[in-house]
Parts: structure tokens; C-alpha cells; sequence
């Protein structure tokens, strides 16, 4: 199953299961990357805010310089940051660098949100009192954002362009205005954010899911939540194969994000959930949210601009 692949509407083919490297510690990430792809991953995903591209990049060139794999084999992600929606070109640019790659798989907006290019942080712009430094819809919008995204794929430097975080609040009015149809849409996914109406919405679209914070966050409630445990038991798989699993059967890839060789090593062990499988964790998602128990791990500080009134 960790072999799984899904096909692009580009044609390409994105791993089912990939390395995420948000939250991963300085000094860990080369490593990690590198351990990853020696025992079999063949995606890794990455952002320039996440600060560790070097890092990323530095997994991918020993990979690649002692024969663990070829650099047509992996399947890399990064992600235009806020900062540089009117500056895509560059975004793109200052990412390949700190990866030290020649092009991407593919390119994603990392978020609907266009900040102050010229505030006082490179990445996190403040106003005075704290609140994000966003851009006025009177200036630039995600539309202008997703154009400039469709004029860097002739360049060659990204095979492929997509959004991330992007709710239904967003994607109607970018496909409206779209040459390219988004490849990919990465959001948070997990049974207790299923986010089904983005799922169904995108699948019509031909624009493929990847899910990410799969588990939640730690200590999550979902690995020990009743359902997952049943699950868990009946296949004799761990809570948290089951929850990476759960994502393949829905037809979505998956970042599953760890330093840790053995869990790195060990989220390899996906499972073919059956329908009853799906079943019992499709009802856990449904009692959620019947009972308005839904929950959002992934709350940026503008999460009130994406239209997210709380964290459900």
C-alpha cells in the first residue's frame, strides 16, 4: 500500500504516502529525508516558511549523490508563502535554491492570504497591534495569485501548480478565473475533519487531495478514540496505520511527518481498508458532526480571513 500511486490531471503520477517536514527541529530534517527515502518514500513535501528547505535539500542531494534514488523518482512539494504571492516568480526561485533542485514537482499556494510583501517580517508580517499585515483585496487577491502561479509552469522550474487550504469560500471563484485547473488542494484531514464537501468538490474538478496532520496533532483524542481502536484491533494495525490508511482509501495522498526512523520507517504500514472499515470511521466523522465536535488542529492567526468562524 505505501506504494500506492494517484494520478495527476496533468498525467503525473504523486505518491500516496509522503514525508511532511512542517514542525520537523533544525538538524533533524537532513536526516529524516534522507532515512525516508532509503526505506522507500518516494514523496517528500516541503514550504519555505516552514524554514528548513536547506535542510530538505540536503537529504535530497545525498539521496541522490550516493545512489539511494534518482531525482526523477521523488515527488517533491513547496509552497509559495504569503509574503510572496505577487512575487511567485521569486517564491519559486528562492525555494529551488534552498533545495538545490533544478525544478518541483509541483507548487502550491500555500495559502488564500496575500500579505505585505514590504512589512516588517519576511514571513509573518504584524500591524502594530499584533494582527497579520494582510494585503487589501483593493491590491492583490489569491485570483492575481493563482495567474502569476500559471505563468511559472512554461519555465519548467514546477512540473505542476495547486492550492493549499483552500475552502470552498475560495475555490469556485479561482477555478472561475483559471487557465489551469489546480492539481493538487493539500489540506487538514483526519476523521475529525473530513472535510467531505472540499473532497467531493475537488473530485469533480479532477483536482487531487493531499491530506496533512493525518493523526491531528499530539496526543491527538483520534488514536485512542473508540472507533479507530476498534478498527485498529480488527486489522491488527496500529491507531495510527489506520489513520493514514484512511486517507488512501478515499482516494487522497498523505503526509505523514516524523524524525524518528522507526515511526518514519513504521508509517510505512499501510493497510486496504474495506468498506466496513470505512464505515465505522465515516460514523465517527457523522456523530462529530451531529454532535458540533469537529475539530480544526491547523488555526493560523488569520484563520477568521479564510472564513473559519472557530476552530470546528
Amino acid at each position: 500500500m505505501a506504494d500506492t500511486k494517484f494520478k495527476l490531471n496533468t498525467g503525473a503520477d504523486i505518491p500516496a504516502l509522503g514525508l511532511g517536514t512542517w514542525q520537523s527541529a533544525p538538524g533533524e530534517v537532513k536526516d529524516s529525508v534522507l532515512y525516508a527515502l532509503k526505506v522507500g518514500y518516494r514523496h517528500i513535501d516541503a514550504a519555505y516558511v516552514y524554514g528548513n528547505e536547506d535542510e530538505v535539500g540536503a537529504g535530497l542531494k545525498e539521496a541522490f549523490d550516493t545512489g539511494v534514488c534518482k531525482r526523477e523518482d521523488v515527488f517533491v512539494t513547496t509552497k509559495l508563502w504569503c509574503t510572496y504571492h505577487n512575487r511567485a516568480e521569486l517564491g519559486l526561485e528562492k525555494s529551488l535554491q534552498r533545495l538545490g533542485l533544478d525544478y518541483v514537482d509541483l507548487f502550491l499556494v500555500h495559502w488564500p492570504v496575500p500579505m505585505n510583501p514590504n512589512g516588517n517580517h519576511d514571513t509573518i508580517p504584524k500591524h502594530p497591534d499584533g494582527t497579520r499585515d494582510i494585503l487589501p483585496s483593493s491590491e492583490w487577491t489569491h485570483i492575481d495569485t493563482w495567474k502569476a502561479m500559471e505563468k511559472l509552469v512554461p519555465s519548467g522550474k514546477t512540473k505542476a501548480i495547486g492550492v493549499a487550504n483552500y475552502s470552498l469560500k475560495y475555490l469556485p471563484e479561482l477555478l472561475a478565473a483559471a487557465t489551469i485547473v489546480p492539481a493538487a488542494n493539500q489540506i487538514e484531514q483526519h476523521p475529525s475533519l473530513p472535510q467531505q464537501e472540499i473532497v467531493d468538490f475537488c473530485k469533480e474538478k479532477g483536482i487531487h487531495i493531499t491530506a496533512y496532520s493525518p493523526l491531528g496533532s499530539t496526543g491527538s483524542p483520534m488514536l485512542t478514540s473508540a472507533p479507530v481502536v476498534e478498527v485498529a484491533k480488527k486489522r491488527n494495525v496500529t491507531p495510527a496505520s489506520v489513520l493514514l490508511s484512511y486517507h488512501i482509501a478515499r482516494g487522497s495522498s498523505v503526509l505523514a511527518k516524523s524524525v524518528t526512523p522507526a515511526r518514519i520507517k513504521a508509517n510505512m504500514d499501510l493497510i486496504r481498508l474495506d468498506e466496513s472499515d470505512m464505515k465505522i470511521l465515516n460514523d465517527y466523522s457523522d456523530d462529530l458532526k451531529k454532535n458540533g465536535k469537529l475539530h480544526r488542529y491547523v488555526y493560523p492567526a488569520f484563520g477568521v480571513d479564510l472564513g473559519f468562524p472557530d476552530r470546528s
